[in-house]
């Protein structure tokens, strides 16, 4: 029988590129949970392979805070595996929408996992975590390993260190089948514009296009940041429920490039035939702290799947900058 998968945040960069790679990796039955307003650009290219009669990609209205969808999501979808991809992912709009934060990523994640205790069979679930929870780390404590302590730097993170809590309270007490990841900075295309790589390769699309004046507007440049390609973020997730998966276990995922904030965004600069491009701080862009040093140990996980990222920094800013020059050139741009 074949195997069945359910993926929470379909409809986002992550969960979108995570069906992207199912269905070519594997001949599982997908099934996606989206909320009814979530917008549909991410996924737009498998709309017409969505919920066909004999399709093997199905998507499902759901949401987080609402217990009895969920119970209707796992019923329908039955799966041997979850990956808890949806949440509110956006660390500075955390600081003005904290309570909501909270309700998605850490009651959210334990209404899913108390309702996936239900079921009679026993799924693998990956409950996605993140970096931030690590906040502000000092200098002697890089590069981070899955010891590392919390030092949360927003809401947002706070959220995240709910949700590894709620994940291991969930394998504890209960035995169930949960992994936790903390991946560090995963981007590429299909990347939301409130991210700062993402916001400045939309930006200096715009400003090709002539749409706007020749400036970017930016946050922290100083920054530190660990790159990953989403296409290889979304291959380490498939290795990790695959590959003799350890329910319990902890791991820190990332990539091997790491560069300031600043750095990086005179690489996208270089990647345009504009030069003259001025840049200036937005006030608005800037965290009331920021967790400034990303750069992740991912020794654990490599012993664990062998996994190592195959797409290099200039290639994902590359195809970054490309889907924003599409996006801008179609209209399709004003709606983030």
């Amino acid at each position: 029988m074949k195997k069945k998968v359910l993926i929470t945040g379909i409809t986002g960069m992550v969960g979108s590129h995570l069906a992207d790679i199912l269905l070519k990796k594997t001949d599982w039955h997908i099934y996606g949970m989206c909320r009814w307003r979530s917008p549909l650009y991410n996924i737009d290219h498998l709309l017409d392979l969505a919920n066909k009669k004999n399709s093997r990609l199905k998507f499902i209205s759901a949401d987080l805070n609402d217990y009895s969808s969920l119970i209707k999501t796992l019923e329908i979808s039955r799966p041997d595996y979850i990956y808890h991809l949806a949440a509110q992912s956006f660390p500075l709009a955390s600081f003005e929408e904290a309570n909501s934060t909270f309700n998605t990523n850490f009651i959210g994640t334990y209404n899913l996992l108390n309702a996936v205790k239900l079921l009679k069979q026993k799924p693998y679930v990956h409950v996605c975590s993140s970096s931030e929870v690590f906040g502000k780390v000092n200098k002697k404590d890089l590069p981070i390993n899955e010891n590392c302590h919390y030092h949360p730097a927003s809401p947002y993170a706070i959220s995240k260190v709910g949700t590894d809590l709620v994940g291991k309270y969930f394998y504890q007490a209960f035995g169930m089948k949960v992994l936790i990841t903390r991946m560090f900075t995963h981007t590429g295309p299909r990347r939301g514009d409130v991210f700062a790589e993402s916001s400045f390769a939309k930006q200096i699309a715009m400003i090709e296009a002539k749409k706007i004046k020749p400036v970017v507007k930016v946050g922290n440049l100083k920054s530190l940041r660990t790159f990953t390609d989403v296409r290889d973020a979304v291959n380490a997730y498939y290795l990790l429920l695959t590959k003799n998966p350890k329910p319990g276990e902890i791991y820190n995922i990332g990539g091997n490039y790491s560069c300031t904030v600043g750095e990086m965004l005179k690489h996208l600069i270089s990647l345009s035939k504009q030069k003259k491009i001025k840049i200036i701080t937005d006030h608005n862009r800037l965290r009331p702290i920021d967790a400034d040093l990303q750069i992740p140990d991912t020794t654990k996980f490599f012993k664990a799947t062998g996994w190592k990222p195959r797409i290099k920094f200039g290639q994902t800013m590359q195809d970054l900058l490309d889907y924003w020059r599409k996006r801008v050139a179609s209209n399709n741009f004003l709606d983030r």
